[in-house]
């Protein structure tokens, strides 16, 4: 590629970033990313599209003398390995020989970038993003084992949303901020958190959805039967907090194949539009036989994209619990593990916290407001869980009830997830 043009490309887009970053609202993000960047280490920030990747990278840097550049760009679409030597050419031209701080954007999108990152970490400060967790994968795992640091982004939180809505979190509310915040939690369990969205309304929703679909996954992995996979996404979103297995994929369209749906739910997942979650059991080999539970990465996505006959409250607070738990995981590095559990009489609760060989939390997830419409098999399901898992942290996640009951002999928290959000 010319390097005229590559500078002028440079130039366009530090000049946007630079301009979105000083006229709108940027808030500090929750995932603290500035103190795990040194040498030799690279900082590798992954997360879905549109998560706010880009910015936390400019925050990081902001203030110092840095060059950056994103991928996805239609102008950059034939970029080639040999063109990476003179997109550092183009950083030294336009911001001195001494510029140490590098951003690469979206970068998977170039083939053999990985030897480029490995050779500029030593007497650099580099920060490379990506859409795709696969992005550490395979040559990058091989040559920076233990020589860069991942993290994941995810959309706003309830805490980011509130921060961005200028609504200061306080102790005590008056009657009307409580129905203020209400209103915002509302707005927030319907709409999500992608950044975009909370900013200019859910109609950008489809756009980035279908971003994700096209870019990251059917073009990147050459996906001949694109409509299928469509189909089969939607059906996963639609469905978002309850079980599948591949087998019942398998109808929704003319690819019959288990390998290859299987490959497809993976790709959703490694694009960070889907998570899995596993069945718990003590037996390894009843995990992997058990049916899978699937959550979308935000609200926004499971009500714009999704086919509902009518209002899931409780669908889409179990799945925003789901979020927040991947999230805090990921943000904090928790050494746990998340999975739901169900034995052979169908009892069944929405999620477990595993630490090492302990199970230290169990969750219930309803759209109650008092305990008079918790339904009774829920607590039920949870006393049959707290026996057989041998923990006694049991903890119910309501719509608006908060209270602590002894039952059966078991302590059970009650908390809105308003205020769970809040806390976690």
């Amino acid at each position: 590629m010319d390097v005229e043009l590559l500078k002028v490309i440079i130039e366009e887009q530090r000049e946007k970033i630079e301009k979105l970053v000083r006229n709108e609202n940027i808030i500090e993000r929750e995932l603290k990313v500035s103190g795990l960047i040194k040498n030799p280490n690279s900082l590798v920030i992954l997360g879905v599209r549109r998560a706010g990747k880009s910015i936390l990278s400019i925050q990081t840097f902001y203030g110092r003398r840095f060059a950056y550049i994103n991928f996805d760009d239609e102008r950059l679409i034939d970029l080639n390995t040999q063109d990476l030597n003179k997109i550092l050419q183009v950083f030294y031209e336009l911001y001195g020989p001494n510029v140490d701080n590098l951003i690469f954007d979206e970068i998977q999108n170039i083939r053999g970038w990985e030897l480029f990152i490995t050779r500029l970490r030593d007497t650099n400060k580099v920060i490379v993003t990506g859409s795709n967790s696969n992005l550490l994968g395979g040559e990058l795992a091989t040559r920076l084992t233990g020589r860069h640091i991942d993290v994941t982004l995810f959309p706003f939180s309830f805490k980011e949303f509130l921060k961005y809505k200028n609504f200061e979190v306080k102790g005590a509310l008056t009657t009307r901020e409580k129905a203020q915040y209400i209103s915002l939690f509302r707005d927030y369990l319907k709409n999500g958190g992608f950044p975009e969205a909370v900013k200019s309304g859910k109609e950008i929703i489809t756009s980035i959805y279908n971003d994700i679909l096209s870019k990251d996954i059917i073009t990147r992995h050459k996906i001949k039967k694109g409509e299928d996979l469509r189909k089969i996404a939607k059906y996963l979103i639609s469905n978002s907090a309850n079980e599948f297995t591949f087998e019942s994929l398998r109808g929704l369209s003319e690819t019959t194949s288990l390998i290859t749906i299987s490959n497809w739910v993976r790709y959703l997942e490694e694009a960070y539009l889907v998570f899995r979650l596993e069945r718990f059991s003590f037996k390894l080999k009843q995990t992997f036989k058990a049916p899978k539970k699937i959550y979308c990465i935000d609200n926004a996505i499971i009500n714009s994209i999704g086919i509902k006959l009518s209002e899931d409250f409780g669908g889409l607070m179990e799945n925003l619990v789901a979020i927040e738990l991947f999230r805090q995981k990921s943000y904090n590095r928790y050494q746990q593990e998340i999975y739901y559990w169900k034995d052979y009489q169908q009892h069944e609760v929405d999620f477990l916290i595993k630490e090492h060989f302990k199970v230290t939390q169990i969750i219930q997830v309803t759209y109650a407001s008092s305990m008079e419409f918790i339904k009774p098999r829920e607590i039920n399901n949870l006393l049959f869980a707290s026996k057989d898992l041998h923990c006694n942290n049991l903890l119910v996640i309501t719509w608006d009830y908060e209270a602590q009951e002894k039952i059966e002999g078991k302590t059970i928290k009650f908390i809105p997830l308003w205020k769970w959000l809040l806390k976690v």
